[in-house]
Formats: structure tokens, C-alpha cells, sequence
């Protein structure tokens, strides 16, 4: 039954291919509204987020009217993903227009790879195609998905033109290898973790319990780390945004280390939240894991 859903889903996606990128846009809009409309629980959780973040404090945008432009963006995400199948290096300039590539390149030319700091923001899936189409040798950190007919198409997606994938649990080994042969890695660093896998750092106003591997990889390592965003622009390309290396503090206090340099990170996150909220993954408990107890 599963290898039927993922044929289907296959057929689906490659059907959606060949619906023109601004019409598929377009369509995605419409959808996002629609599914706006229906009840679900993950709504309500991304309603509570941004009422609790700094984004809710808007006075020109009500959290109800985010957390809509969040689906209608995210409708879209759905129709421009498809196009993975359709991308190549002749055609990128039709979906992406990209800024600081020179910093991933000064990066990499240390020989002791990249981290790419990214998170569910914008379009990530065509922003790891774009990345590996004009670098090549990269690999991406990813959690598996639950429902395994849609991680297999999500990894023939992020595998068509060569990224490596390497799975989130007891990956290290396999993300030092990727490091000594020189590959962009690809670090979404803004979900949840238990306690003890993370630091609690201010994210859009709220402790957020943050993953500290990044920051442990990178102070082992002394591989750079190199933020990149995509935006959705208004004739519908995405302009992907690669900034300088981030200067990771190296004080000697390990525990310390740790816990600025997760902040920092996550402080690259959250200006781009911060500048584009509709264009983050709202739906993601992001605040699940507390720094206290609850007393019966």
C-alpha cells in the first residue's frame, strides 16, 4: 500500500511540474486560503505561536491575519516545489535571483566544509536545489518524515542532483566525514529539542530550548557557518540571501560557547521571522520543551 501512495504522490508531483511557476503561484494562493477555512489542530497551535511571539504584537497585522498570509504562502510552497523536477542550471534565473554567493565560496575555499544556517523559512527545498545546482557537493540534516510513502518523494527530491542526505539521529559521524571532504551542509536549526539535546535561548520573545549541535560542530570543527534565506520577490522568483561567515565565539568557557553561539545563530533565524513572518513554518511546536517544571 505504501509504495502505491508514493507511485500516486509521484504522479501527482510530476503532473504539478508542468503547470506553469506564476499560475501554480497563483493557484497555491487560492488553496492556502481555502485550507485556512478548515479547522485542523495545527492551526490552533500556529495561532497560539504567533499570539505569543513578538510577531503577534503587530498593530497592522492581527494574528488571524498572519497566520493567513502564512497558508497562502505555504499553498504556494506546495505548487513551487514541484518545479524541482523541472529546475536545471540553465534555468535557475527564472526561479531564483542569488545574493552572496561569494561567501559561500570564500567559505568553502578553508577546505573544512560549510554549515549553511537556514530554517523552515521561505521556499527551503528549492533553496538546498539551488545551493547544490550552483556549488555542488552538499549534503542537508533532516529529520525523517512520519509517513514514509512522502519521505521517500522528499528525498528523491532532495537527492536529484546529488545532495546528500544524513539522517538527524546519530548523524554526527557521518556530518565530520561530509565535513573533511569540503560539502555544504545544510542545518535547518529552528525546532524543538529535548532538554538535554539543546541550550534556551530568546527566540521571538520566548525561551526556546535550541538544538547545540551546530555550535558544538562548529567549535570541534572550525568549519564555517554561513547563513542563507530565501524570499519570495514580487515577480515570484525567490531572491536567495547568503551572508558573511558568522563569527563564532571561541572564549575557552566551553558551556558558555555553547550557549552564546545557539543564540546567535537562532539570532540569524529570527531577523529574517522577524522581517518575513509569513514566510516561517508556524506550525511546528517550537515552544513545546520548557526551562521548568509545572508543580502539580
Amino acid at each position: 500500500m505504501d509504495h502505491f501512495i508514493y507511485l500516486l504522490t509521484t504522479a501527482v508531483l510530476r503532473t504539478m511540474s508542468f503547470i506553469p511557476f506564476h499560475l501554480g503561484q497563483r493557484l497555491g494562493k487560492i488553496l492556502g486560503f481555502l485550507a485556512y477555512l478548515i479547522p485542523f489542530g495545527r492551526r490552533t497551535v500556529a495561532l497560539d505561536n504567533i499570539r505569543q511571539s513578538s510577531c503577534g504584537q503587530n498593530p497592522n497585522l492581527s494574528p488571524r491575519q498572519l497566520l493567513r498570509k502564512v497558508y497562502m504562502h505555504f499553498g504556494q510552497v506546495l505548487f513551487e516545489v514541484a518545479h524541482i523536477l523541472r529546475l536545471s542550471e540553465a534555468n535557475l534565473e527564472r526561479y531564483f535571483v542569488i545574493e552572496g554567493e561569494e561567501h559561500l565560496a570564500k567559505a568553502l575555499e578553508k577546505g573544512r566544509g560549510a554549515f549553511v544556517l537556514t530554517g523552515h523559512f521561505g521556499n527551503w527545498e528549492l533553496l538546498s536545489a539551488a545551493i547544490t545546482l550552483r556549488v555542488g557537493h552538499t549534503a542537508v540534516v533532516v529529520r525523517p518524515l512520519d509517513f514514509s510513502p512522502m519521505d521517500r518523494l522528499i528525498s528523491d527530491l532532495r537527492t536529484r542532483f546529488g545532495t546528500k542526505i544524513i539522517p538527524y539521529s546519530r548523524g554526527m559521524r557521518r556530518i565530520l566525514h561530509a565535513v573533511k571532504q569540503n560539502y555544504a551542509i545544510g542545518i535547518l536549526l529552528d525546532q524543538n529539542v529535548d532538554w538535554y539535546q539543546g541550550e534556551f535561548v530568546p527566540f521571538l520573545g520566548r525561551l526556546a530550548c535550541t538544538n547545540k549541535g551546530l555550535a558544538l560542530m562548529a567549535l570541534k570543527t572550525g568549519t564555517p557557518v554561513v547563513p542563507a534565506f530565501s524570499v519570495r520577490q514580487e515577480d515570484g522568483r525567490y531572491r536567495i540571501m547568503i551572508e558573511e561567515e558568522v563569527k563564532v565565539r571561541r572564549s575557552g568557557d566551553k558551556i558558555g560557547d555553547l550557549e552564546e553561539n545557539t543564540a546567535m545563530f537562532t539570532r540569524v533565524i529570527e531577523k529574517y521571522v522577524l522581517a518575513y513572518p509569513d514566510h516561517w513554518f508556524w506550525f511546528h511546536k517550537r515552544w513545546k520543551t520548557k526551562n521548568y517544571c509545572v508543580l502539580p
